[in-house]
C-alpha cells in the first residue's frame, strides 16, 4: 500500500485561461488550459500515477489491481468521484447535469451532482445558479432563440472562499474570472442550454442540448444561494472546516500551520488537494516514504492507510466518500 501522487488530465475548452499552468505548475501543453482532472478514473480524462511502484499507470489501472484501496463503502461499485481545478477566463456555457437515474438510462454514465470551492475570483465576478423565478420549457425555448435567457437566470456575486453545492438538475454556469476546485460525481454528462453563440477553434458553434436539458432541469424554484455559516475548528498546528457533506462525498478545508493528524480507515479512500503552500504526508508505516507536495498537487490515499499527518504550511481540501 502506498500514497499515490497524481498527474492530471488537461482540457482545453475555449473558455479557459493559463492560471493552472502559470500559478499551479501544470505542465500540460494546452492553450487555453481550462480544467485539470486531478483525481479521475473517467475514460474521458484519467489521472496518471506520478510516484512510487505504479508510476506511469492510470489510477483506474491501479484500482483494478487493488479494489480494496477504494474501501468497504466503495469496493463493489465504480469509483464515485472526480476532482478538478477549473480556470474560467471566460464565461462557461449555461448548462445543467442530469441525475443518476436519467444519466444511467440515457447516457450509460452517472449523473452529476457537484460542489465548487472558490479558490479565487476577480472583483465583481458572478456565476449562474438556477433561475430568478419559475420558468417553463416554452419560456426558455423562446429566451434561447431570442438571446434573452439572461433575464431569467439568477446571478450570484462570487468571493474567494465561497462554497456552492450544485445538485443535479440545477441550471448553472461559472463566470469569467473565477478559479475553483470542483468535486463531483464521476461523470462527464453536460447538457448545454446556451453558449453565447461562440465558435470553437474550428469555427463551429458548440452543440446545444436543449431538448435533453429541459427534461432534467429544475424549473420550479429559485435556489437559495446565501452562503451558509461554516464552523472552523481550531487545533494546535491547524484548523479544519467542513465545506460540504452529501450522499456522494464529504469535503473539508484544512489550513495547516504545523501539522494536521487524521486517519484513513478501511471504509473509504481519501484525496488531498493542495490549494496553497507546501508540505508532506507522513504515515506510521516506516516502510512508506513521506510524499511531498506543493500548490496544485493532488494525492490519493488508499483505504486502510491508517494514521497520517500533513506536515508543513499549506491549505488543502480533504475529500472522502
Amino acid at each position: 500500500m502506498e500514497i499515490l501522487r497524481l498527474q492530471p488530465a488537461g482540457k482545453d475548452y475555449l473558455w479557459g485561461g493559463t492560471r493552472l499552468r502559470d500559478e499551479y505548475g501544470k505542465k500540460i501543453e494546452m492553450t487555453p488550459l481550462a480544467e485539470t482532472w486531478e483525481c479521475s478514473v473517467h475514460p474521458d480524462g484519467p489521472s496518471i500515477v506520478a510516484s512510487g511502484e505504479y508510476r506511469g499507470e492510470t489510477l483506474a489501472e491501479v484500482l483494478k489491481k487493488h479494489p480494496e484501496w477504494m474501501g468497504r463503502k466503495v469496493q463493489n461499485r465504480e469509483f464515485p468521484i472526480l476532482a478538478k481545478f477549473i480556470d474560467a477566463k471566460k464565461d462557461l456555457s449555461v448548462q445543467v447535469h442530469p441525475d443518476d437515474d436519467y444519466a444511467r438510462e440515457h447516457e450509460n454514465q452517472n449523473g452529476k451532482t457537484e460542489m465548487w470551492y472558490v479558490i479565487d475570483a476577480d472583483e465583481g465576478a458572478v456565476l449562474i445558479y438556477g433561475f430568478k423565478h419559475i420558468v417553463t420549457e416554452r419560456i426558455l425555448k423562446k429566451a434561447v432563440e431570442t438571446g434573452i435567457l439572461d433575464k431569467h437566470l439568477q446571478k450570484v456575486k462570487v468571493h474567494k472562499g465561497d462554497v456552492f453545492y450544485v445538485p443535479a438538475g440545477t441550471v448553472h454556469g461559472i463566470g469569467a474570472g473565477i478559479l475553483v476546485a470542483e468535486i463531483q460525481e464521476s461523470s462527464n454528462v453536460t447538457y448545454r442550454v446556451y453558449d453565447y453563440d461562440r465558435v470553437d477553434k474550428n469555427g463551429e458553434k458548440r452543440e446545444l442540448h436543449f431538448d435533453k436539458a429541459v427534461q432534467v432541469m429544475n424549473m420550479n424554484i429559485a435556489p437559495n444561494v446565501k452562503q451558509k455559516p461554516r464552523i472552523v475548528k481550531h487545533y494546535p498546528g491547524c484548523s479544519r472546516e467542513l465545506l460540504c457533506r452529501c450522499k456522494y462525498f464529504e469535503v473539508e478545508r484544512i489550513q495547516v500551520s504545523k501539522a494536521f493528524s487524521f486517519s484513513v480507515l478501511d471504509e473509504s479512500f481519501q484525496v488531498i488537494m493542495c490549494l496553497d503552500g507546501e508540505g508532506q504526508i507522513e504515515t506510521m508505516d516506516a516502510n512508506l516514504k513521506p510524499i511531498r507536495f506543493m500548490k496544485g498537487r493532488t494525492m490519493f490515499l488508499p483505504a486502510g492507510l491508517g494514521r497520517c499527518w500533513v506536515v508543513g504550511d499549506a491549505t488543502v481540501l480533504k475529500i472522502r466518500c
